[in-house]
């Protein structure tokens, strides 16, 4: 069985989630405060991510895959998840660079900072930037969801899956959606694709 080195509240970690799901496969989650270095140990850096970061999935054999966007990419071959169009598998992969370079870093951040630092942080001073640039991204998926039910091809794939998983709580981070229908619409058509799970669990508790 694969397993999962987790944490609720990343968006990354809950993309392989929601993959896993939609695949059906089974799996078991090993979750991590990330607030207090516990992906930073000796024995995590040496046997699961030497980068320090999760999600990481681990394969029964022993080997470990980092990055997100890799893992989906692994486990979508060959799925209804990632297109047979050679074209289409790059649009996929360009959507998950532009969610990497141009989204997650300011739309994720944002969230990370309003929800899980002190109220006085001194980061707090990054939301302006965060939010230009952050709005700037989901103006992008608007654009090309006002005339497109997905990403790509108009077919659900990895790309949706990697921008919805913060784009879907972008609210958490003081984003407003009402001016962006399209991506609303986008993200309840995604809640009804079969196998879909929510990020937080109902028994989780902030």
């Amino acid at each position: 069985m694969y397993t999962l080195h987790d944490n609720t509240e990343s968006g990354n970690a809950y993309k392989v989630r929601l993959l896993l799901s939609q695949l059906g496969l089974p799996y078991k989650t090993i979750p991590y405060d990330v607030t207090n270095g516990e992906t930073r140990t000796p024995e995590f850096l040496a046997n699961i991510n030497p980068n320090g970061r999760i999600p990481v999935v681990e394969f029964p054999d022993g080997r470990c895959l980092a990055e997100s966007n890799a893992i989906l990419y692994y486990f979508a071959q060959d799925t209804d998840y990632f297109p047979t169009d050679k074209w289409e598998q790059a649009e996929v992969m360009s959507w998950m660079f532009f969610e990497q370079y141009s989204h997650e870093p300011f739309v994720a951040v944002a969230k990370f900072i309003l929800t899980m630092l002190p109220e006085d942080s001194p980061r707090r001073a990054e939301i302006p930037t965060l939010h230009e640039k952050g709005s700037a991204a989901l103006q992008i998926m608007e654009d090309r969801l006002k005339d497109h039910a997905y990403l790509v091809g108009d077919r659900y794939s990895i790309a949706d899956m990697a921008l919805f998983a913060y784009t879907h709580v972008a609210e958490m981070g003081e984003f407003d959606l009402t001016p962006c229908p399209a991506i609303r619409d986008w993200i309840g058509r995604i809640r009804k694709t079969p196998g879909f799970i929510p990020m937080y669990p109902k028994d989780w508790k902030k």
